[in-house]
């Protein structure tokens, strides 16, 4: 059982203190959580939250605070994350079948409850604050972002695996003109992407990514390709079959857009919580992990960090979130969801997750690519 001294003494190190009045300080109202969190650190300060065993004013804060310092290192015995990573390596978490879950699970809870959080554009990724007062422009400026990189040009042809809500092929039909191929799993986002895409040169498709027979029949490939949020729930035992999949659909001087959160480290496991509750079999990928999948297959054009401004849409989309009210969700929900997001804010605030941009191409431009910011 963990001690509330030894507890104490950690959170010390850290700048915050057990039953303090400070924003990061925590409040414990279960003494259970000690034990609970000897076996599962990461669970159990998720599971206790939810549960009301602890408080926190500023979780985002305190989130900070324990990843610049690497508190978890502190908590989490070896062979805990020997074993998670063994498990990810014998098994592979993210088949066909199991895909279907974090669809289910998460983004099929409601096309209503997703607009209040994120806002207009619907855009469930990092936005892209540079120039940006407000969340909406951020989002805006990330979808321009993402067409600058692949040089769109009317009239060509776009692969959007993954494609979300609809609204990024959306931004790619009406602003540059181009034909966009939407691939989902989550039934709730393909419906409210035909719905606002009704007129618009767009075709989606309710399926897997990895289902090219079902989106691309006649093998005709495609100008440009983007990936936005995708690889997340890819796992590193598929990364080299996405990456041959997008060769495979890609014109020869064609573009692939990458985009997705990462971790520093290539150890293959995730956030036990996160896993449990939020993204069930998701991983993130590392730099590393990546770039042994596209070896051989593309080339790095471009490779853009902008994780920092991650926290700048966690915390706009918790705000919104915590606008709504608590009529339409139980005590339960509105924690677990605040959890998540301001947990998630102070990581990526720390630095501890990143969010990459990668542009790719088959055989290399040729002059050279041209960075976009």
């Amino acid at each position: 059982m963990l001690s509330k001294a030894l507890l104490s003494k950690h959170l010390n190190e850290i700048g915050v203190h057990l039953d303090g009045q400070g924003p990061a300080d925590i409040r414990i109202h279960d003494n259970r959580l000690y034990a609970y969190m000897a076996f599962n650190p990461s669970l159990a300060m998720g599971e206790g939250y939810v549960k009301g065993w602890w408080d926190c004013d500023h979780l985002d804060d305190l989130f900070y605070r324990a990843g610049r310092q690497k508190l978890e290192e502190k908590f989490y015995v070896s062979w805990r994350l020997f074993f998670s990573a063994l498990i990810n390596r014998l098994f592979n978490f993210q088949t066909r079948r199991k895909a279907h879950e974090v669809a289910e699970k998460h983004y099929n809870l409601g096309n209503q409850f997703y607009r209040q959080m994120l806002g207009e554009t619907m855009a469930y990724t990092c936005g892209y604050w540079k120039n940006a007062s407000n969340l909406d422009e951020a989002q805006y400026h990330k979808f321009d972002l993402i067409c600058r990189k692949l040089k769109l040009q009317p009239g060509e042809s776009v692969l959007d695996l993954g494609c979300g809500w609809g609204t990024l092929a959306k931004y790619m039909a009406e602003k540059y003109q181009c034909n966009v191929t939407a691939v989902n799993l989550s039934s709730e986002q393909v419906a409210y992407g035909r719905e606002v895409c009704k007129g618009l040169p767009i075709k989606f498709f309710q399926c897997d990514y990895r289902d090219a027979a079902t989106y691309n029949p006649q093998k005709i490939p495609f100008d440009k390709i983007a990936s936005v949020g995708l690889c997340e729930h890819v796992g590193y035992k598929n990364y080299r079959f996405l990456m041959q999949l997008a060769k495979e659909n890609l014109k020869d001087n064609g573009l692939f857009l990458l985009h997705t959160i990462g971790k520093n480290d290539s150890t293959p496991y995730c956030d036990t919580w996160i896993d449990k509750y939020i993204f069930p079999n998701g991983m993130l990928p590392s730099i590393k992990l990546l770039a042994k999948a596209a070896e051989g297959i593309f080339i790095t054009e471009d490779l853009h960090n902008f994780g920092a401004d991650y926290d700048k849409t966690l915390m706009a989309w918790y705000h919104n979130f915590k606008a709504q009210g608590e009529s339409a969700r139980d005590e339960r929900f509105r924690r677990l969801w605040t959890y998540y997001l301001l947990t998630c804010a102070g990581g990526f605030r720390a630095r501890g997750m990143e969010l990459w941009q990668f542009v790719l191409s088959p055989n290399g431009v040729l002059g050279g690519y041209e960075s976009v910011r």
